[in-house]
């Protein structure tokens, strides 16, 4: 007889099968609360040459596997691989966050001149990682959405209000066309070359969705995920799509009818209750247990993890925060989580 297929919670949820005991994985699972990464980032001498090691990224990709069990295990990479293949380039320094150099608010995209090489050893992370995981594990790809990778584009930073990049794509929507459409496409191949090389689904992360009006949501956030979401089902059909676009409030319901993800993820400012009312009948939801809840511990993260659980009775559900775990969470909160998560029945 042949081989019974392994179940795998996580894929078989993204696939719109509800499970008893929802499963579980944290975004930014893989980083600094846990000593075992901030000693070989310390090793490595920083986040660019550990996140393109191959061996050390598949290290650390693992790391919360090993120590947690989680459901799914997620790439450790950044979002601005792609700009920087594009051709800018990248530096991490110490407490001032990424930095994309030139600026596109002073530079032309097509001075930028492509370096898709910088993308090999993602690939190759993917390849050690999936060969090395438990078999139940689901791996998960990722890319930031093309708003949110523009906005560093633009301003070559980070900014509280991404007002610069606002302001240049009211100015000069053509030359911003141009580089949400560059992203856009590199994006579908990137994501294309994860699935190929080992990862089971891909989750488009859009952090800076909420700062936008809904017109410019319109253009900058649902067309170009649309297009992504698209194509990567043209090209790797069966793959699930998870859209997280963060701070879309009220402006979710629109982007799951644009962007047609197959799973939606839902930051910690969305009433979980309004989610389960307001979005398509089983579409699958993930999220949304505020990160400072889980900082904070006891009853406050008890409180927090029932609410999320008991708003979803029918809808399948990955559990998951509301946004990146902070570094100062305490390992114990996150085994807390884990193990009232694991009660549910």
């Amino acid at each position: 007889m042949p081989d019974r297929p392994v179940h795998k919670p996580l894929l078989a949820t993204l696939k719109g099968e509800r499970q008893a005991v929802p499963p579980v994985w944290l975004m930014r699972q893989a980083g600094r609360y846990l000593p075992e990464y901030r000693a070989l980032r310390e090793q490595k001498g920083g986040f660019l040459a550990l996140a393109t090691d191959p061996v050390a990224a598949a290290e650390v990709t693992l790391q919360p596997i090993r120590r947690f069990g989680f459901d799914g295990a997620i790439l450790f990479s950044d979002i601005l691989m792609v700009p920087w293949s594009l051709g800018q380039e990248l530096t991490f320094g110490a407490g001032e966050g990424p930095r994309l150099m030139p600026a596109l608010v002073d530079a032309a995209l097509d001075m930028l001149i492509a370096a898709p090489e910088r993308l090999q050893p993602i690939y190759e992370t993917v390849r050690r990682v999936a060969a090395a995981l438990p078999p139940a594990t689901t791996f998960l790809g990722f890319a930031g959405s093309p708003w949110t990778v523009a906005t560093y584009m633009v301003a070559g930073q980070g900014s509280k209000d991404q007002g610069e990049t606002r302001q240049f794509a009211y100015r000069d929507p053509q030359a911003f066309d141009a580089i949400i459409d560059a992203v856009t496409a590199l994006t579908v191949d990137y994501l294309a070359a994860q699935i190929a090389a080992g990862v089971e689904a891909v989750q488009l992360f859009d952090s800076w969705a909420g700062s936008l009006s809904p017109e410019q949501f319109e253009r900058w956030v649902i067309a170009p995920n649309a297009r992504i979401v698209a194509a990567l089902r043209d090209r790797c059909p069966g793959v699930p799509i998870i859209g997280f676009p963060k701070g879309a409030g009220a402006k979710l319901t629109a982007y799951v009818s644009g962007v047609r993800p197959d799973a939606i993820g839902l930051d910690e400012t969305v009433d979980p209750v309004w989610a389960d009312a307001a979005l398509p009948a089983g579409l699958p939801v993930q999220g949304n247990l505020d990160p400072l809840a889980l900082l904070t511990g006891g009853e406050t993260l008890a409180r927090g993890i029932d609410r999320v659980l008991a708003a979803f009775p029918e809808r399948p559900h990955v559990f998951n925060l509301g946004h990146g775990i902070g570094q100062h969470t305490p390992i114990a909160h996150v085994e807390a989580l884990l193990a009232r998560v694991g009660a549910t029945s």
